[in-house]
């Protein structure tokens, strides 16, 4: 089997997938095909911007930037560093990786990945993009053929035609020459491994119980409308209790969150076509990676706000108000339906939905989604670890599982 990476020196999570890319796929007896590419040539033929994080709310990109830094940390790369002018124009170092040949392609990426991250060189300039060319045994001045011009153009377009959307993208090539489904970040490399070896793996190495015990508390940031949501509330106790530490279920009004930072009510409706079939992909596999019943609703989008008004007042429905949504298909918008789950969950419907529509415990929810805004919260499910370490996405459990675990990255304030 082969392993397809679709790579471009200006991301900085194909920089890390990169460094391990060829180990994993050794592992499990399988090579690797180093498909270079232009980002921006695959972003326009999905009619995205050419930099989306331009367009970020404040609190998204201080958490993209974070979480950069924090992944890097795990995957070793502590000196990686954005340079003030990133994003930097990659097209003749791309060239250069196209023209290297396939046993000598890996060694000249990584050390372009190095240039540009590690060592705050400017891979634009001719005299380091000659240095490192010759430095592999590659002619630099083949940059400039049209020949070479036409090879990444082709490359990327084919790309794109396969339904990469963003870098890096990896995908298992089978023997018969039939490619598996896109796995698309250095943090979806666990699933790649998954396809070579046909057995679950965890998406991180264990991390070790922590040496000095402490009390840690975990402020849950939730909202039913998020599939996303679903899957981390289905984990996030199970973490918790490992580590010792409590969580305090923070429901918030996800619509009324992306207001106030200023992004689509819908972020599902704003991505491409092929982003979003991706999307419907990726939630099944992380619902089988994470053993729960999913399915993604026919009433999608829908208006959560009187459920969570609900589970403030009686937290147990909190779960079966979310299976209800994400595994049953029942539209928890209808109050009808809010009713019968609260039923179901042996408490007085009336009584619930009578205390929920109060003045105080609206109030509750509105403080919940302010203060969720005020921490830096820009999206849900959000894990905020004694109100100082800021976790956002479900797909970073393994970082909550390491902060919680005792890790502590230097200059990581919410």
């Amino acid at each position: 089997m082969q392993v397809r990476f679709t790579y471009d020196i200006v991301c900085p999570y194909a920089f890390m997938a990169a460094s391990h890319v060829d180990a994993l796929a050794a592992r499990h007896g399988a090579t690797v095909q180093w498909d270079p590419v232009l980002l921006g040539g695959i972003f326009r033929h999905h009619r995205s911007p050419d930099v989306p994080a331009a367009s970020w709310a404040e609190s998204k990109a201080v958490l993209g930037r974070r979480d950069v830094h924090r992944m890097a940390h795990l995957h070793g790369l502590d000196g990686l560093a954005f340079r003030d002018d990133h994003p930097l124009r990659t097209v003749n170092a791309m060239r250069l990786c196209i023209l290297a040949p396939p046993d000598r392609r890996a060694a000249l990426s990584l050390a372009l990945y190095r240039a540009y991250w590690l060592d705050g060189r400017d891979i634009r300039q001719p005299a380091v993009l000659h240095e490192l060319a010759r430095a592999h045994g590659i002619d630099p001045h083949a940059i400039d053929a049209q020949q070479t011009k036409d090879r990444l153009r082709h490359a990327t377009a084919a790309a794109a035609e396969r339904g990469v959307f963003g870098v890096p993208s990896l995908q298992v090539v089978h023997e018969d020459g039939t490619a598996g489904p896109l796995h698309w970040g250095a943090d979806r490399m666990h699933f790649v491994e998954e396809a070579l070896s046909g057995q679950r793996v965890p998406q991180t190495a264990p991390i070790a119980p922590r040496l000095v015990e402490r009390s840690c508390q975990v402020d849950f940031f939730h909202d039913f409308a998020s599939p996303y949501s679903y899957l981390g509330a289905t984990q996030i106790d199970r973490i918790a209790t490992a580590r010792g530490a409590t969580v305090r279920w923070r429901p918030v009004l996800l619509g009324a969150l992306f207001r106030t930072i200023g992004t689509p009510n819908v972020p599902l409706f704003a991505m491409s076509a092929a982003k979003q079939a991706w999307n419907a992909r990726e939630l099944d596999r992380w619902a089988n990676h994470h053993a729960v019943p999913y399915a993604f609703p026919s009433t999608f989008p829908v208006r959560t706000v009187l459920a969570l008004r609900a589970a403030l007042v009686a937290p147990s429905i909190t779960m079966p108000m979310y299976r209800a949504l994400w595994a049953e298909d029942r539209d928890i918008g209808n109050p009808e339906v809010v009713a019968a789950v609260i039923g179901e969950c042996g408490l007085d419907p009336a009584a619930v939905l009578e205390a929920a529509v109060t003045p105080s415990n609206k109030l509750v929810l509105r403080q919940n989604t302010d203060e969720a805004a005020a921490s830096g919260v820009c999206g849900v499910p959000s894990f905020l670890v004694d109100g100082t370490h800021l976790v956002w996405g479900q797909d970073r459990l393994h970082l909550l599982d390491h902060l919680l675990a005792g890790w502590s990255p230097t200059g990581d304030a919410a």
